[in-house]
């Protein structure tokens, strides 16, 4: 099963002293999506390209796609290279 955590937007809108209502306006993206994310729930790729768009980054910047099959201690990430 495959899971996704949208952790760093979260921190992203944090470092950008940003609030989610803020994000919601900027992207043109509704509460009903601002709401899936909060609960890491899948949304369109639409929604995410607006996001991006919005804060300037790129996919990798706001999601991490967690494979829920692989034990905790195995998952890799852009540090552990």
């Amino acid at each position: 099963m495959v899971k996704v955590s949208y952790k760093k937007l979260w921190k992203m809108l944090i470092d950008k002293d940003m609030k989610k209502i803020q994000l919601k306006e900027k992207a043109k993206i509704s509460g009903y999506n601002i709401a899936k994310l909060t609960n890491n729930e899948t949304v369109s790729s639409d929604v995410l390209a607006r996001i991006c768009i919005a804060l300037d980054c790129g996919l990798d910047d706001i999601m991490e796609i967690i494979d829920t099959e692989v034990p905790e201690k195995e998952h890799k990430t852009k540090t552990d290279k």
